[in-house]
This record gives C-alpha cells, sequence and structure tokens, in this order.
C-alpha cells in the first residue's frame, strides 16, 4: 500500500511538471515551452530602450554605417618630413572626426596583401556621400598617399561606445 501511494504521489508531481497551452476552436493544447528552450523568443531583460534609441537602434540593435577602405595612393613622396607630416595630419583628422561622432572606427590593416588595402574607417553615417566628404579632408587622402573604396554597412549600433573607454585603456597615441 506504502509503494501505491509513493506511486501516485511520483505519477502527480511529474504530471504537474508538465504545462499545456490553451487549445485553438476547440482542439487540445500542446505542452507548453520553456523560454530557456524557446529558440523564438530573445531574452530582453537588459534591454535599454533609451539607449537604443540614443545609438539609433534598430529592433535588432543594429544600424546603418558607410566603411571606407584606404588603399595605397598613387602618389609617391619621398621627403620624409613632408610624409611625416601628412601621416600626422591624417591621425589628427581621424582623431578630430572621432570626437565629432563621425568615425566609428579607424585603423590600419596589419600586413601586406593583394590588393593594397591599408585601413579603413567605419563612418557614424548610412550616406556614401557624407563619407566621402569626410574622407576627404584627411590630407593624406588628399594628397594622394590613400586612396579609397566606400561601401555600406549594416552592424551594431553600441560600436561607437567602444571610442568613450579607447582613451581609456591606451598609454600612447600613434
Amino acid at each position: 500500500m506504502k509503494n501505491l501511494f509513493l506511486l501516485s504521489a511520483l505519477a502527480l508531481t511529474l504530471a504537474s511538471c508538465v504545462t499545456y497551452t490553451k487549445g485553438q476552436d476547440g482542439q487540445p493544447g500542446q505542452p507548453g515551452k520553456s523560454t530557456a528552450h524557446n529558440k523564438q523568443e530573445k531574452n530582453v531583460s537588459g534591454f535599454n530602450q533609451k539607449l537604443a534609441d540614443s545609438l539609433g537602434a534598430d529592433q535588432y540593435g543594429m544600424k546603418p554605417y558607410v566603411i571606407v577602405i584606404l588603399t595605397t595612393g598613387t602618389a609617391k613622396i619621398e621627403d620624409k618630413a613632408k610624409m611625416s607630416e601628412l601621416m600626422k595630419g591624417h591621425m589628427n583628422n581621424i582623431g578630430r572626426l572621432a570626437k565629432e561622432g563621425k568615425i566609428t572606427i579607424a585603423g590600419p590593416f596589419s600586413g601586406k596583401n593583394q590588393r593594397d588595402y591599408r585601413g579603413m574607417f567605419i563612418f557614424n553615417t548610412k550616406s556614401k556621400e557624407e563619407a566621402e566628404q569626410w574622407v576627404k579632408t584627411d590630407p593624406a587622402v588628399a594628397a594622394g598617399i590613400f586612396g579609397y573604396e566606400i561601401f555600406p554597412w549594416y552592424g551594431s549600433a553600441a560600436l561607437p561606445l567602444y571610442l568613450k573607454h579607447h582613451d581609456e585603456i591606451a598609454k600612447e597615441n600613434p
């Protein structure tokens, strides 16, 4: 009798662990799905609407940008002082554009590649024309040290947030 009671209690406990959804149009319901196992649902407990709005994020936390790939230009400058001045202007221009919120990411490619790609900018705009105006303010681009290619891109709206912390982790500026 004890075994029958324990078996009945165990069966009731197991049955109570299964959840069912309401049926539609007189049809029986289906077993419920745990949120942890439901791949269709996204955990949005950490969602911050104010932050998403301030960054221009869409419903996926993404937004359009423009990538500019710097290529090796046609100018050959042998004067080291002139080249140094142009590269200093290049770096100052990047810093200015970053402070103005126009550049989200900038940096060189390490090593040589088959396409003579030198570096890239990710501009905080969806306008290729606007990105081209901004890249033309670079003294090294204006002098022909760098050429460029422009591409629309779709990425995380949170990209600009890394810039505010970069100064905290950099001991020197190039």
